[in-house]
């Protein structure tokens, strides 16, 4: 079954309850090897995020929402989250502009326009203890799910959980980018946060019913 404009409202609204589910975890987490504002900086965008997309039109288009998403974050994201996650949501909506309906080749091409402007935005790589070492094996996991003839349902799933396992790969990590960077080695143990929340934001899309 494709994914309509209401299946992306859908993920959006709970990708807001799992940020704002895990607020004071994701604090933690950056209060370890950052500056301890990323659980808050991400409840507030997306608590921000689902009152805009609640404005939207009721024909608005998976592309319009996303990219709504999109804008919303980079205004009300701070540090270097707004721009990350703001530019993977605006590449995200031009991927798969024009569509109303989303089926496995659309999901993939998504995840991957999202995961490239990530690495475009923040050049960083798989093992630089980022987001990106959450959402590259999301895409990969993705495109495999894809080749093997899985639903859409399974191409979210195996992202998903590939995200989970990608963040927790960070944990013995030293961090190459960002703040955590200047930590050196006493990075290594600490999980980044931001591998976290991509990981809870996939989890939300592979959770949501078509």
């Amino acid at each position: 079954m494709a994914l309509n404009s209401q299946w992306v409202r859908e993920w959006v609204a709970r990708s807001a309850q799992y940020i704002a589910d895990n607020r004071t975890e994701l604090i933690r987490l950056d209060r370890e090897i950052g500056d301890g504002d990323h659980g808050e900086n991400m409840d507030r965008g997306f608590k921000a995020v689902s009152a805009k997309v609640t404005e939207l039109p009721a024909d608005a288009s998976p592309s319009d929402i996303l990219k709504t998403v999109a804008t919303t974050l980079i205004s009300t994201v701070g540090g270097a989250s707004g721009p990350l996650y703001g530019t993977a949501f605006l590449k995200a909506s031009q991927a798969v502009k024009d569509e109303d309906e989303l089926d496995g080749a659309g999901i993939v091409a998504l995840l991957q326009a999202a995961r490239d402007g990530i690495v475009a935005r923040g050049k960083a790589e798989v093992g630089d203890k980022t987001m990106v070492d959450a959402w590259t094996p999301a895409v990969r996991a993705a495109e495999d799910a894809l080749a093997e003839g899985a639903t859409e349902q399974q191409i979210l799933s195996a992202a998903a959980d590939a995200a989970k396992v990608g963040s927790e790969k960070t944990d013995p990590l030293i961090a190459r980018k960002g703040r955590a960077s200047y930590l050196g080695e006493r990075a290594i143990g600490h999980r980044d946060p931001g591998s976290v929340s991509s990981a809870l934001l996939l989890k939300a899309a592979a959770e949501v019913s078509p």
